[in-house]
């Protein structure tokens, strides 16, 4: 069966990355790390490419070198339940990064995640235009995504 993996590409630090991303995440693990030998360039035993896994999908890395750079053209969408889920991956993923606006957040690589609840998405949906306004309205003036606000915007009481 073919499969569809992301692709990520670090100056260096991919193993830091796949390390840092499997303390993270539940159900996760690094399932293989290539290291450089003494017959190729640059220092041996140095990573050159690996695969983890984050909740039953697969992520290839490659220390590709400066020449690349994450954008947030990409970025890696969770879908949270809880609002406890959306504060530990946020605290977890802003830790050396950048929070954004909306629930997004730019780890420490660089890397940009989407921090979501599934709330938002059922709150969003809602047949009456004027309670899902109200809830785009008040997810556009977060940061990280907060559930109560967003049910307060819906029900009509202030944000």
């Amino acid at each position: 069966m073919q499969t569809i993996n992301p692709f990520l590409w670090f100056d260096g630090n991919a193993e830091e990355a796949m390390n840092f991303y499997t303390s993270i995440f539940s159900d996760s693990k690094i399932e293989s790390v290539n290291r450089k030998r003494s017959v190729q360039p640059g220092t041996k035993g140095e990573v050159i490419s690996g695969t983890f896994v984050l909740n039953g999908q697969r992520f290839m890395v490659l220390n590709g070198g400066p020449m690349f750079k994450f954008t947030p053209a990409i970025s890696l969408f969770v879908n949270c339940e809880t609002q406890e889920e959306v504060d530990y991956l946020w605290a977890k993923l802003s830790e050396g990064g950048q929070p954004q606006r909306c629930g997004w957040v730019q780890d420490k690589f660089g890397l940009s995640w989407q921090i979501i609840p599934t709330a938002l998405g059922q709150l969003l949906g809602d047949t009456d235009p004027a309670k899902a306004a109200r809830v785009m309205n008040a997810m556009l003036g977060m940061g990280k995504i907060e559930i109560a606000g967003l049910k307060r915007a819906y029900d009509g009481s202030e944000y």
